[in-house]
């Protein structure tokens, strides 16, 4: 089994900053790709980004595009969102999850079968 936490989630005014960080433990798989997901009350979940298992490809929803950036930690098991500029309609509980291999266009759906998930952390952004 593998558990995903999420941390770095809080609440900042609009143009600030937060980096969210996610670590993948138990039987990880060194080749899972890992990626966000945001849902805010009474929206259904969207995608955000992901990376493949060694960073040399990401995916990015286009209304975070040029603001957050995805990035692999120094093991294949980390995960980071550094999301700038940030504007209340970034508000959500942010999710990440992990999955095998695949074509990154494949997380542009925030509904399919991801093999793993994290309990969330909550960001929210003032005006």
């Amino acid at each position: 089994q593998v558990k995903l936490v999420e941390s770095g989630g809080g609440a900042v005014q609009a143009g600030g900053s937060l980096r969210l960080s996610c670590i993948a433990s138990g039987r990880t798989h060194s080749t899972y790709a890992m990626g966000w997901f945001r849902q805010a009350p009474g929206k259904e979940r969207e995608s955000v980004a992901a990376i493949t298992w060694n960073g040399d490809g990401t995916y990015y929803a286009d209304s975070v595009k040029g603001r957050f950036t995805i990035s692999r930690g120094d093991t294949e098991n980390t995960v980071y969102l550094q999301m700038n500029n940030l504007k209340p309609l970034d508000t959500a509980v942010y999710y990440c999850a992990a999955d095998l291999p695949g074509p990154l266009m494949n997380w542009k759906n925030p509904h399919r079968p991801y093999n793993y998930w994290g309990q969330g952390t909550q960001v929210t952004v003032s005006s």
